[in-house]
């Protein structure tokens, strides 16, 4: 086994830039799932990652990060208009995850969207040694693989979709399908999070394309492009090591105590996405309140919503009406001093204190109507390090399909999910503890590290060049 380098190619990159007290502009690591899921990866290998810094208009010099090389992508604030707001996010993002919301298309944001991934294939081929590894990720770059080949032919390259891949119905909506889908691949391996995604692709290439196809193959140009689906994960060891930490335990007691000490506390954590299930999760819980089911003097529930493309409409509508069902909420069921519910948002919320939320919640609801995985998920189930805690889990997250012992729900089933809801609060310490232990068990066995080795095994298979070791 050789040890080859690693060229990482993402949107964004893992940094945010911040300015000290001082003034003293740096940068810092940032959160999200992709930079969680892959850093304790890319610290064990020679890597570069190429991304965007988030800033428009500038591509500077950037530091190591942990060992790691960035080479910043620019973008202009016409690219990010039109290529990330536009195409990526009003055109694929709302189709991919069922058509949630109305998909809108334009063709001058399939334009930028071309131009920008051209200039991303350009940057990696750059960056990338001879007979590199290359990473792409992600529905921003799905033309990547089919440019970085035409660059770079000696390199192996990988493609991995973080979110739900649309069923031949809904994909074919597509102006540009066709594009898209030999983009694509030009990838020697097609990740994706599931089988339903993985047999979603084949089915179109021979559908659409009309390509010879052999699950998990489809040749194309002479080639043989493999897919398989490789649900991506955490660093459950870095996780419960944070949540055994005292500042962690003493802010987790004194979450409890700033919330009145409720017998239960309900926790969501969720971007600002229609397709996180948050009204339908506020909805379910008035009801209960309004039944009498629930009562605000026993339970309290904390949504943790994090802002994000608040320049699109369906955003900025959607954060209106979640506002709105806090305010009903709280305005029927809360009393003087005591909220029923605890909206926190546009807050700045580090690792540490999402540990603590993690560990001061009794119940957990993750309820997307549409999900491609959800590391929050796994994040909860490794911060319950004395095993209780519940997860109530959507069936149509991706982690439902790893999380088998959480409390699975239908979201688009309101009664369902309110019984769900009740019969959690009212367990058994030994049904949850037995759920969790088992959830615990899987998330340990099938970490972020387990993923990256599993995919990054299955390129050097599908390539049939040597192996590249974590």
């Amino acid at each position: 086994m050789r040890r080859n380098s690693l060229v990482v190619v993402a949107n964004r990159l893992p940094v945010d830039e911040t300015v000290a007290p001082d003034g003293v502009r740096e940068w810092r690591r940032s959160p999200g799932g992709l930079v969680s899921a892959l850093h304790p990866s890319l610290a064990h290998t020679q890597a570069t990652w190429v991304g965007w810094t988030g800033a428009l208009d500038a591509a500077p010099e950037l530091p190591d990060l942990a060992g790691v090389r960035l080479r910043a992508v620019p973008l202009s604030k016409v690219d990010f208009e039109e290529y990330y707001e536009g195409f990526a996010n009003s055109t694929l993002w709302p189709l991919y995850h069922d058509a949630t919301e109305q998909p809108v298309y334009h063709r001058r944001w399939w334009e930028s969207y071309q131009r920008v991934n051209r200039r991303f294939a350009e940057a990696a081929a750059e960056a990338a040694p001879p007979n590199a590894t290359v990473w792409i990720h992600d529905y921003h770059l799905q033309l990547v693989p089919a440019m970085l080949r035409g660059l770079r032919p000696d390199v192996r390259i990988g493609f991995f979709m973080h979110i739900p891949f649309p069923p031949a119905e809904l994909f074919m909506q597509l102006p540009r399908r066709n594009d898209l889908l030999y983009g694509l691949l030009g990838a020697d391996l097609v990740g994706f999070q599931d089988q339903y995604g993985a047999r979603n692709f084949t089915q179109l290439a021979s559908r659409v394309l009309g390509l010879p196809v052999r699950h998990p193959e489809i040749e194309v140009n002479g080639r043989v492009v493999r897919v398989g689906a490789f649900p991506n994960s955490i660093d459950m060891a870095d996780m419960e090591a944070l949540a055994r930490r005292d500042e962690v335990v003493k802010r987790a007691a004194q979450i409890r105590e700033d919330l009145g000490n409720p017998e239960k506390i309900i926790l969501g954590v969720d971007r600002l996405d229609y397709t996180k299930g948050i009204e339908q999760r506020l909805k379910a819980y008035r009801e209960l309140l309004s039944d009498g089911r629930v009562k605000v003097q026993d339970t309290v529930m904390v949504q943790v919503a994090v802002p994000s493309r608040e320049r699109v409409a369906h955003y900025r509508i959607l954060r209106d009406r979640v506002e709105r069902e806090v305010g009903r909420i709280n305005g029927e069921f809360g009393r003087v001093g005591v909220a029923a519910i605890h909206y926190l948002i546009n807050q700045s919320f580090d690792r540490t204190e999402l540990a603590a939320l993690y560990r001061a919640a009794d119940v957990m609801m993750i309820t997307p109507l549409r999900d491609g995985m959800n590391l929050v998920a796994k994040e909860y189930v490794a911060s319950r390090v004395d095993v209780s805690g519940a997860l109530v889990l959507s069936e149509f997250a991706g982690a439902a399909g790893e999380l088998t012992d959480a409390y699975l729900v239908n979201p688009h089933d309101l009664d369902g999910l309110k019984d769900t809801l009740v019969r959690v609060l009212e367990a058994s310490t030994g049904d949850t503890s037995r759920r969790m232990r088992m959830m615990r068990r899987h998330v340990r066995a099938h970490d972020v590290r387990a993923w990256a080795q599993s995919y990054l095994s299955a390129l050097h298979d599908a390539s049939g060049l040597g192996r590249l070791v974590l």
